[in-house]
């Protein structure tokens, strides 16, 4: 039984709801959904996710929830990743704009691929290829190891090395490229120890091609760094100058590319770093 979420957001008249609404996890109607909604940067939205809608009280329950936000007046958007046609009906009958991001596609295909689709719920994010998923599994383990340079063991076996300062966002880019894509990526710190030398740091230098560096601005990694050690020399604008401008100096002298992470996500980081190495998911 699906229990909807309470909303996270105080009622105000003048957000639009939109819905995100699956018979399985929900990230694909989620993921689309919202890059959608980023070409409209001057509207608000109280956004609810709501995965495993597999029966027809569950889609029910989902028009209801939608007929009190188009009640409170605000207009709500609702999009599906639903394969069965029952529910789907149930769905499109609520009082919401409804933008359905699989049905015209699986259309599509049946007429292109000449057979019907399986209305089998949450095909997509089952384990589906068994040996894609277990390799995912393992480059999440080596991520796990080899974060923050703790383990030298296997860096041979790296897909690409991360290095960057302290709070760039070497770990959540990490743990995306090996859960989303099972690429085995390392990440290493570089600190105050790392600067005396015009080489990369010994424990990556003889990987100087698998490296990849990240930066931010100052201010940014000020803030970050401060969320964690409040009023400390670590967090100080002066110290985050001094460290991503010794940083950059780094990657230009051995010839590492590198990017800004303070304006991108860690998905269009990640398709960046993917690109620029030549890696392949």
């Amino acid at each position: 039984m699906v229990t909807l979420p309470a909303p996270d957001t105080p009622e105000v008249s003048a957000l639009r709801a939109a819905y995100f609404v699956s018979d399985s996890t929900g990230v694909t109607a989620e993921t689309l959904g919202n890059a959608l909604l980023a070409n409209f940067p001057g509207i608000r939205f109280l956004k609810r996710t709501i995965p495993f809608v597999a029966t027809d009280t569950e889609a029910r329950s989902v028009a209801a929830s939608i007929e009190n936000d188009a009640t409170a007046g605000r207009a709500p958007l609702l999009f599906i990743t639903v394969k069965r046609a029952g529910l789907r009906s149930i769905l499109s009958a609520s009082k919401a704009t409804v933008i359905d991001l699989l049905a015209g596609h699986l259309t599509e295909l049946e007429r292109a691929l000449g057979t019907t689709a399986s209305e089998q719920l949450g095909q997509f994010h089952g384990l589906g290829d068994t040996e894609r998923y277990f390799a995912r599994m393992r480059a999440v383990e080596y991520a796990i190891e080899h974060d923050d340079g703790q383990s030298a063991r296997a860096l041979d076996q790296a897909d690409v090395v991360i290095i960057a300062p302290s709070r760039c966002g070497k770990t959540p880019t990490t743990m995306y490229l090996a859960l989303q894509h099972g690429l085995r990526v390392a990440n290493y710190p570089l600190t105050d120890d790392d600067f005396p030398s015009e080489g990369l740091p010994r424990a990556v230098a003889k990987y100087r091609e698998r490296c990849f560096g990240l930066t931010t601005t100052p201010l940014r990694l000020s803030q970050v760094r401060h969320e964690r050690r409040p009023s400390s020399r670590y967090s100080s604008l002066e110290q985050c100058t001094l460290e991503l401008r010794r940083a950059e100096d780094l990657y230009r002298r051995n010839r590492v590319p590198f990017l800004n992470s303070s304006t991108k996500s860690v998905e269009e980081m990640s398709a960046v770093i993917m690109q620029t190495m030549k890696l392949r998911a």
